[in-house]
């Protein structure tokens, strides 16, 4: 069964961002077509917030049917309208594919891959990674290193596969937050705001090579 006009939607964005990742929003559900549903902007009822949503966001959402069943589904933003009240438009789900389990849409593991990133023509560094899942990543770096959250970074992203192959995944990330480390060092969490289905599905194959990797430890 598909939620339907009016019906509200109880929200978690899939972020690398842990803090973020917890955070749980409410919105309503204010239209539809065949491809996508049109929602209010969602708000943090702890705080009264509103929370800003990019194009690409990944989404975990349920809604509750009136025996008090949830039913859960994954879903990404597709854009915005700006009719009378702004709308965040995502995409619907396939009937098939809500369940009555809450499933993360990305799989999150500890990774050290090394990672090429770009703030602009003078700042050029290399980072490794600490975290890798398939909404972001999270990477260390030199405290000296100017980095502020919201900032837009393009990257490549080395990754190894166990038959030996090596890809090269460019994206753009937005960075989420940095935490200064007592080892002088710095721990940035980034999302990816820009990249390829396909740079994204390299992403989480390696994830699951890499999680079947640790299983064995």
């Amino acid at each position: 069964m598909l939620p339907k006009v009016n019906q509200i939607l109880h929200i978690q964005v899939n972020s690398i961002d842990e803090d973020e990742a917890k955070q749980e929003f409410k919105s309503r559900i204010a239209d539809q077509d065949d491809n996508c549903i049109f929602m209010e902007i969602p708000i943090n009822e702890k705080t009264g917030r509103l929370k800003k949503l990019y194009i690409g966001d990944e989404l975990s959402a349920y809604f509750i049917l009136d025996g008090g069943m949830k039913n859960y589904f994954t879903t990404s933003v597709q854009g915005f309208t700006d009719d009378v009240i702004r709308l965040v438009k995502i995409s619907k789900p396939a009937p098939e594919t809500i369940t009555k389990i809450q499933r993360r849409s990305f799989l999150r593991v500890p990774a050290e891959l090394e990672m090429a990133v770009k703030y602009s023509d003078q700042l050029q560094f290399i980072a490794v990674t600490d975290d890798v899942g398939g909404g972001g990543i999270s990477f260390l770096c030199d405290s000296y290193i100017p980095l502020a959250a919201n900032q837009m970074v393009s990257c490549w992203l080395l990754a190894n596969y166990k038959n030996g192959q090596i890809e090269h995944i460019p994206f753009k990330g937005e960075l989420v937050r940095i935490k200064m480390l007592e080892s002088g060092r710095q721990q940035v969490m980034m999302r990816f705001a820009e990249i390829t289905d396909r740079d994204r599905q390299k992403i989480i194959k390696y994830c699951f090579e890499r999680q079947l990797e640790i299983r064995k430890i």
